[in-house]
Order: structure tokens, then C-alpha cells, then sequence
């Protein structure tokens, strides 16, 4: 018996929304500053389709022009929506290229939606034999939903696919037919495609109206069954209800014909998909891609596959434009594009240096102005360690490699030899992450001297939006591919080799490309710091710092295992308390981690907040924690739930994950500082994530108390920047009032008290201090109303009376934010007080929440930026003292404004005058910073 026939039909604009939207806290940005978030997200939808499932059969549905019977019946159709994101409008084009190229039949009708066109395809392939398979996130597509009709909602956010057949739609929104969606829709409203529906019913409502009258029609004939407010508001609106069933009817006679030869998929145009992917700087989904297409695997099985033209299926049989009116065709963008070279086409010549030629390159080393170097070692943890090579490359097409023995006495006297290059002042070291390479040698007593060139940072600052891998620098700016380290040791897993075990001339090749590669970056970035206007940051700031790091991961701190161990057991107690007393309150026993199962027992059994909860895309309630905050002030089991998640994510995130990280060889924890992932310029910390660690509450503070001194010769001293952000802010904008306060070193928070409550300083209240608090901060993150509403006691109206208030009572703000936004909107970025930019590609943006989001960042960016700066600063300052005067303190951490030490105790009353003026003095602002020490045998007491 043959197997049923199969077509997928992808719904295109919501799979490009909804790509666009997953990535907006984070977009994908090239080196061009193209935001390719929504192409890559519906890409990954499509290649994730065709991997799991192997179509033979599959096609693409585009609206054009929108829906004109739609519009007809109802002209405000859809009128709410916002502009369509740049970004999107840019992707279309692209993606509809890249179907071209892989032969992908698109599907498209004037004034057609491409719901209509999915609908009309899929009951006519139905009547073909066909199941179908309606690839879309979109529950209207549900109503469609019969035995050979499906939804396939792709995967997201961690959650894998949902197909939803029959059975599912009947569950999900408890009904009897699938036709009957669209009476729950009609009910329901739809306030994205401002579908009015019936004044009152939300979902339950109109569930429970299914249930007693099966349709709106007869719910219509039977409103005398109602009663009080829901049957004036259902009487007075029957023809809307009746209009808003309409309007969320899917159309399934459109001007589209399926003929199955035209939906059949064969072998794509490889080398045109290449060009794009390029051009798109797809690096990862071109590999992902050639995984399923090369050598036609995944067509080859299809009857008759062979190269055929782009299919597109349009109402008049006529070619579908794919660029759109006055859009860039992005295939003539990429026809200048190249395919990357690689070690195979390219003439080089890298050398193996071996015996006594080791004498020789040193000599010519040390006649160098400018080197640079790589470490091959055995792993990534530089602690751990050992080095396996040294290649150095100081000429294009150069490089030359140096293996490094096992045994560590003769590996010590080899690189020894190399201590006079390294430690030459006059010769600039150039490097790819070049505090990796630090560490490493500093494992073997050799301090790296002299001018640093580090690709990685100078990128950062160019593009700090970009991803800044060696391999994906060297394919945008040079156009090269390097040779993938898998090539050597193999992926991740049992069979993993280190790089000792690999040949040594395959070594050679992969370390000195290396040195070569990232010597031709630097002569790319380099004259773009200037363009950039970043060279100074570049020399004063991020590269002082860089052996600073370095220094301070080294070093890493002391932690008090037995200790974590008590308070595990401590909240394993507490927790299981909690736990029991929700399973009272509830009244039965229920997995407290199913988002599903509690949303069932908060909103459906205790009917906590009324029926006005919200559904995530899913079906299931919402139950995360800005939820659950806002009802926990009146349910206590709600704030129950809110403290056992705490302690169950204090105790796995930390208390016992903490232990596990501490390094056998030095018996401390040891964080990697990431200096080139916040756009903001802060720095990130990693293996362990100290930045997260909580400090708002008395069971997270508790954690702090691990991490203790060295010893009982040792005391930790914490130094933190008192407001910081707020002192930047009133030096940045020069409002007078702002700065008078902090000159005086008033209260700030209780001096805007007393001016916007218009009471005297003396009787401004707590509440009152707290109000004035949450705007002062909340004032650098855009805060509105409803915001501040939602972050304390106060109504909506009296959070606008409070954010007005402030704004009078320091008016210089007020404009110095409109300032920003409107610099922003000039250049496309901001900067620090160090020049340092935040490129800000949405600013412009016709659509209200994406504008929003970039105008927040405008102001918030050169705040937090400059803060950023500031510390940086006086790390590097203070660490400089720390080595030329000799003294026995290391510096340890920073946690945002928070710098650790580990203060020989003789040390202590010397030291703190010496952290506070270097941390006090690092930038000069027209309002005095301020630093509060304090010390103590572990962080929480020095805190």
C-alpha cells in the first residue's frame, strides 16, 4: 500500500513576524548593520520543515495587498496595526529570493490574505488524496482543521512542534467541530486584525456560549436566555457579531489552482543560495543547509527531480516580481560577492620551526615592529591548559609554527626562549581574544609586554551589535574561511581529540592560518577605529583592561564549599514547607514546575483575579513572575509560589552548581570576564555568572557568604559606586538641581521627594522616598505611568501626576532626554562620555513599539555606557598602582559598579584610601562620585 501523499504550505508573514519578534532583544545584525533577524528566523522555520519532515511536496504563502472582501465588509479591517517593522519590509524581498533560488513555489494573489490562499489550497489537495499540513503559529488556521488537514505550529522558544489535528482543536477550544473556530473568533474579537466581535465575551465566555449554543447564530436567536448587561451588549451588537464571523472566515475559493507537479520540490540552485547566504552573512545556516541538500539527499527521492524553473503560482499564470516596487534586487546585491576562499585556493606558505631554526625566527621576531601570535593548547579552560604551540605571523600569506613539548620542564625551557619577544616593549602583540593567550602563558611565568592589537575588541567597538568570532570576521571583511578547528579534533563528545593528539603539519597549517588570518584583520580594523571614532577607547580603555582580566580571572576567589552545603539543605527544608502549604491551600497535590498544571489550579479552580487572565500562544495560562507579582499582594498562596520558585532557583543556580566550579588546581572559582558581548560596554561574566547573583533578598544575599578571603591573613573589601547611574545622568543633562543635590551630598532620593511631594526634607516619608526612587531610576529606563504604577502603590493617574511633577521639579532633564533621541535619530547612534557609540538602526522606524524601544535605549545607553567606562577606568588605574608599588591585594571581581578585593589585612587601612580615590577620581563629572567600602571575612559582610 503507498503512503500517503503530504504538502506542506508555509504561512509566510507569520513566520517572518514571528521570527523578527523572537530575536528583538537581541536582533541579528551583519557587518553591513542589516537586521537579518526575520529572514533568519522564517529560514530556520523552513530548513527546521524540510529536515524533520522531508516534504516532496511544499509551497509558500505571501499576502499581497491584503484582504479586499475583508476590507470591503468592515474598512477599519485591520486598520490598528502598526507600520511594518524595516526590518521585515527589507526581508521579504531577500527571502523571497532565496525560495527562488532553492525552488520553492511561492503563492500569491492580489488582494488575497495568505490564509485565504492556504485555505484554498489545502481542501482542494485534500480532494487529491493529500494530507496537508498548514505551517503556521496562527490558531485561526484551526477552523480548517479536519481529518487530512492539519496545523503544524514550529517549534519555539524551546518547546518543540505541535501538530494540532482534529482531537486537538476540539480539546483546545473545547468544542465539538472545528468549524466551530470561527464562531469563537466572531465572538471573541481579534484586536490585532480589529475583529470587533461581541461586546463582554472573552474566551471563556465565548466557550461557554459554544457549549449551550453551538453557533452564534443561535446564540443570536437566543439572547432572551441572557440576562442584565451581557444581553444588552449581545442584543445591541447582533449584526457586528455576525460581521465579525465573517471577517474571521478563512476564503477557500480563491483564484489558486493546486496542480501537484507545480508543488513538487526539486533539487535547489545551490551555487544562487550561496550568493544570498553570503551576502546575508548566514555563515552557520549555509553549513546546516549543505547538510541537507548536498549531494540531493533530501530531493533526490522525489520522482523525476531534476533543475527546473522557480515556480511561482499566481492568479494569472504571470511571474510574481520578487523585489516589489523600488526594491533593491538582493540578487544583483550579492552578484559582487564571492565565494570564500580557503587555505586550498589560496597561495600561502607556513612553516614548521623546529631544533635550532627556533633561534632563527626569534632573532627575526625581535626585529619586528609589529607580530602577530597564537597559542595551540589542549583545551579552552586557560587554567587548565597546555600549551601545544606557538605560531607567529608578521606578513600576509606568512605564518610559522613552533610545536611545544608534553613534558613541562621542556616545554618551560622552549618557551623561555621566546620570553625576550614576548616581553619586548617595542614590539605590538596582535592577537584574537588575546587574553585566552595571556593566561596561558602567564602559566608559564611569561608576562606579555608592550603594545596590544586585539581583533576581537577593535571589532567589538566597530560593530558592537555583531557576533566577533574569528571565523565569521575572517568570511565578512576578508572573505576567507578558515579552517574549522572540527576539522582537527571533531566535534564535542567522547571522541573529541585535544590538539596534541593531532598530526603536526595538519597543526601547522590550522595555527599558523591563524596568526596570518587575524594579522589581516588587524589591517582592516585599524584604520576603522578611526573612521569609528573609537581608537581612543580602543587604546586607553578596552585594551588596558584586556591583562587586567586576565589578571583577575587568574586569580579568581576563595569559597566556602561546607558552607553552601548547609544552606542547600536549609532550602531544600524551607522549600518543601512552601510546597506543602500551596498543596493546602489548593487543596490537592500538583507539579508546582507545570506552568499548565498551575495555571489550571490558580485561574480555573481558585479563580484567582477574575476571568481576565491571560493565555500565552499556547492555550495555557500565564503564570510567569510579572504576572504572579501583581496578584501575590492580595493571595497568599500566589506569593507562596513566588517564594519557593526563588529558593528552588537560588539552590539549583547556585548553591549547588557554585561547588562544581571550583577549579581542583587552585582550589578557587575562577569566572571568565566576557568583554565584547554587551553593546552597552558592561562587562559579562561567565562559569560562574556573577552578575546575576541576587542581592535584593535576604535568602540571595545569603550566597555572597560563600565567597570568602583567602585566608585568615586575608580580608575581602568591597568598593561600590553610590548612584552612579544617577550622577551620570545629572552631569550628562546639566540640570542645575540634579547637580546642586549631589554637590551637597543630599539624600537624592529623599531631595526629589521633597520637591516633587512639595513637602521640606525633613518630613518626607519612606513610602514617599520609595515613589520618588523608583522614577529617579526608572526615569533612565523610559518609565511611563502604567509603569510606575505597576512598581508601586500608586494609580495610573497618580503615577502620570508623579512623572510630571519630576519633570517640572528638574525641567533640564525633560530636554536633555528629547536631546538624545533627537541625536540619535541624526546619526544612528549615541556615545559615552568616552565616545564610545550605540548604533541604534531602529530609531527611525515607522513602527511605534520597535521606535519606542530604540528612543529608551538613546537615553539609556550613554548612561549605562559611561558607567561602564568609569569602572574600566579605575580598574585599570587601580591595578597599575596594585603592581608598580608593590603591593600584596589582588583585585578579584567586578559585579556592575562593584569592584572585590583580597586585601592582605596588614594591608587594609592603606589600601581603602588608595581604592576609593582611584575609583572617586576615575572621570571628572560635574558631580562627585561617590564610593562606600566596606570589608569582611566573606562578600556579604564586606558588602
Amino acid at each position: 500500500m503507498s503512503q500517503q501523499k503530504r504538502l506542506f504550505l508555509l504561512d509566510a508573514y507569520a513566520l517572518i513576524f514571528r521570527g523578527y519578534y523572537a530575536f528583538i532583544k537581541n536582533p541579528r545584525i551583519n557587518s553591513k548593520g542589516m537586521d537579518t533577524s526575520a529572514i533568519f528566523g522564517f529560514m530556520n522555520s523552513l530548513l527546521d520543515v524540510i529536515k524533520r519532515e522531508k516534504p516532496d511536496h511544499l509551497a509558500v504563502a505571501f499576502d499581497k495587498d491584503g484582504s479586499a472582501a475583508r476590507t470591503e465588509m468592515y474598512v477599519q479591517y485591520k486598520a490598528h496595526r502598526d507600520e511594518t517593522p524595516e526590518a521585515i519590509k527589507i526581508a521579504v524581498p531577500y527571502i523571497q529570493a532565496i525560495l527562488k533560488a532553492m525552488h520553492i513555489p511561492v503563492i500569491e494573489e492580489a488582494g488575497c490574505e495568505a490564509d485565504d490562499l492556504i485555505g484554498t489550497v489545502a481542501l482542494q489537495a485534500e480532494k487529491q488524496g493529500y494530507q496537508v499540513f498548514m505551517v503556521t503559529p496562527d490558531k485561526d488556521f484551526a477552523q480548517l482543521v479536519s481529518e487530512n488537514i492539519f496545523m503544524y505550529r514550529p517549534a519555539r522558544l524551546g518547546n518543540g512542534i505541535e501538530i494540532w489535528g482534529m482531537p486537538e482543536v476540539l480539546e483546545r477550544f473545547e468544542i465539538e467541530r472545528t468549524e466551530q473556530v470561527i464562531d469563537f473568533l466572531g465572538m471573541m474579537g481579534d484586536a490585532v486584525d480589529n475583529i470587533p466581535g461581541l461586546p463582554g465575551v472573552g474566551e471563556k465566555t465565548a466557550k461557554k456560549f459554544l457549549k449551550e449554543y453551538g453557533t452564534m447564530e443561535n446564540l443570536l436567536a437566543n439572547t432572551h436566555q441572557l440576562s442584565g448587561k451581557m444581553r444588552e451588549n449581545i442584543e445591541a451588537n447582533k449584526e457586528l457579531g455576525m460581521l465579525s464571523k465573517k471577517l474571521a472566515t478563512i476564503i477557500t475559493d480563491c483564484n489558486v489552482t493546486f496542480n501537484e507537479h507545480d508543488y513538487e520540490l526539486t533539487k535547489p540552485d545551490t551555487p544562487k543560495v550561496e550568493e544570498l547566504f553570503n551576502e546575508l552573512e548566514f555563515r552557520r545556516m549555509a553549513e546546516q543547509y549543505h547538510k541537507l541538500f548536498d549531494g540531493g539527499n533530501t530531493y533526490d527521492q522525489v520522482e523525476g527531480a531534476g533543475y527546473s524553473p522557480t515556480k511561482t503560482i499566481t492568479s494569472n499564470n504571470q511571474q510574481f516580481d520578487l523585489f516589489g516596487e523600488g526594491a533593491a534586487d538582493p540578487e544583483q546585491a550579492a552578484s559582487g560577492v564571492s565565494f570564500y576562499n580557503t587555505l586550498e585556493n589560496t597561495d600561502h606558505h607556513y612553516q614548521l620551526v623546529q631544533g635550532m631554526a627556533v633561534n632563527f625566527l626569534i632573532g627575526n621576531l625581535l626585529k619586528q615592529t609589529s607580530v602577530s601570535f597564537d597559542t595551540e593548547t589542549t583545551g579552552i579552560c586557560a587554567l587548565t591548559a597546555e600549551l601545544v604551540g606557538l605560531s607567529f605571523s608578521w606578513e600576509k600569506g606568512k605564518g610559522f609554527y613552533v610545536p611545544v613539548p608534553a613534558d613541562r620542564n621542556e616545554a618551560q625551557e622552549l618557551v623561555d626562549k621566546f620570553r625576550p619577544f614576548f616581553e619586548a616593549e617595542h614590539i605590538e602583540k596582535v592577537g584574537q581574544n588575546l587574553k585566552y593567550d595571556l593566561e596561558i602563558l602567564a602559566n608559564y611565568n611569561i608576562v606579555v609586554k608592550g603594545k596590544f592589537f586585539d581583533t576581537m575588541i577593535a571589532h567589538y567597538l566597530i560593530n558592537p551589535d555583531m557576533r566577533h568570532g574569528m571565523d565569521i570576521l575572517a568570511e565578512t571583511y576578508l572573505k576567507y574561511s578558515p579552517m574549522p578547528i572540527e576539522a582537527l579534533i571533531g566535534k564535542k563528545g567522547k571522541g573529541q581529540k585535544t590538539m596534541r593528539e593531532v598530526d603536526v603539519e595538519t597543526v601547522k597549517e590550522y595555527a599558523a592560518e591563524d596568526a596570518d588570518i587575524t594579522l589581516q584583520l588587524k589591517e582592516v580594523f585599524a584604520p576603522m577605529l578611526n573612521q569609528t571614532g573609537t581608537r581612543e577607547l580602543f587604546d586607553n580603555i578596552e585594551i588596558p583592561l584586556m591583562p587586567v582580566l586576565a589578571a583577575m580571572e587568574t586569580e579568581g576567589i576563595n569559597l566556602d564549599v561546607p558552607y553552601l552545603k548547609e544552606l542547600s539543605a536549609e532550602l531544600a527544608a524551607d522549600s518543601k514547607v512552601l510546597e506543602q502549604r500551596i498543596y493546602e491551600t489548593a487543596g490537592e497535590s500538583f507539579n508546582l514546575g507545570s506552568p499548565k498544571q498551575l495555571g489550571e489550579i490558580l485561574f480555573d479552580k481558585l479563580k484567582i483575579g477574575g476571568n481576565k487572565q491571560k493565555k500565552t500562544k499556547t492555550g495555557q495560562y500565564a503564570t510567569g513572575e510579572e504576572v504572579l507579582s501583581y496578584l501575590a499582594l492580595d493571595n497568599p498562596i500566589v506569593a507562596d509560589i513566588l517564594e519557593w520558585r526563588q529558593l528552588v532557583k537560588l539552590q539549583n543556580t547556585y548553591v549547588d552548581a557554585l561547588p562544581g566550579q571550583v577549579k581542583a588546581t587552585t582550589g578557587r572559582v575562577h569566572t571568565d570576564y566576557m568583554q565584547t558581548v554587551a553593546a552597552t560596554g558592561r562587562l559579562s561574566s561567565n562559569n560562574p555568572n556573577l552578575q546575576n547573583i541576587p542581592i535584593r533578598t535576604q535568602r540571595g544575599r545569603q550566597i555572597r557568604r560563600a565567597f570568602v578571603a583567602r585566608d585568615e591573613n586575608h580580608t575581602l573589601v568591597s568598593a561600590d559606586y553610590s548612584q552612579i547611574e544617577l550622577r551620570i545622568i545629572a552631569a550628562l543633562s546639566g540640570d542645575p538641581e540634579m547637580i546642586r543635590s549631589f554637590q551637597n551630598s543630599e539624600d537624592i532620593h529623599a531631595s526629589t521627594a521633597a520637591k516633587v511631594f512639595n513637602v521640606p526634607l525633613a518630613e518626607v516619608t519612606r513610602e514617599q522616598r520609595s515613589h520618588a526612587k523608583t522614577v529617579n531610576f526608572g526615569i533612565i529606563y523610559g518609565v511611563s505611568a502604567f509603569g510606575l504604577s505597576n512598581q508601586t502603590s500608586l494609580s495610573r493617574g497618580e503615577s502620570k501626576d508623579l512623572i510630571d511633577a519630576y519633570y517640572k521639579t528638574y525641567p533640564r532633564l525633560r530636554d536633555y532626554i528629547n536631546e538624545q533621541v533627537e541625536t540619535a535619530r541624526e546619526n544612528g547612534f549615541v556615545r559615552t562620555i568616552t565616545g564610545r557609540r550605540r548604533y541604534l538602526k531602529d530609531i527611525n522606524s515607522a513602527n511605534a513599539v520597535v521606535r519606542g524601544a530604540a528612543e529608551r535605549n538613546a537615553v539609556n545607553a550613554p548612561i549605562q555606557g559611561s558607567a561602564a567606562d568609569i569602572i574600566k577606568i579605575a580598574m585599570i588605574n587601580i591595578q597599575k598602582r596594585l603592581i608598580d608599588e608593590g603591593w600584596k591585594s589582588k583585585m578579584l571581581l567586578q559585579v556592575h559598579d562593584e569592584l572585590v578585593f583580597d586585601v592582605y589585612t596588614e594591608e587594609l587601612e592603606r589600601i581603602t584610601p588608595l581604592i576609593k580615590h582611584e575609583m572617586e577620581n576615575a572621570f571628572k563629572l560635574d558631580v562627585p562620585l561617590e564610593v562606600e567600602l566596606g570589608s569582611g571575612l566573606n562578600w556579604l559582610e564586606a558588602h
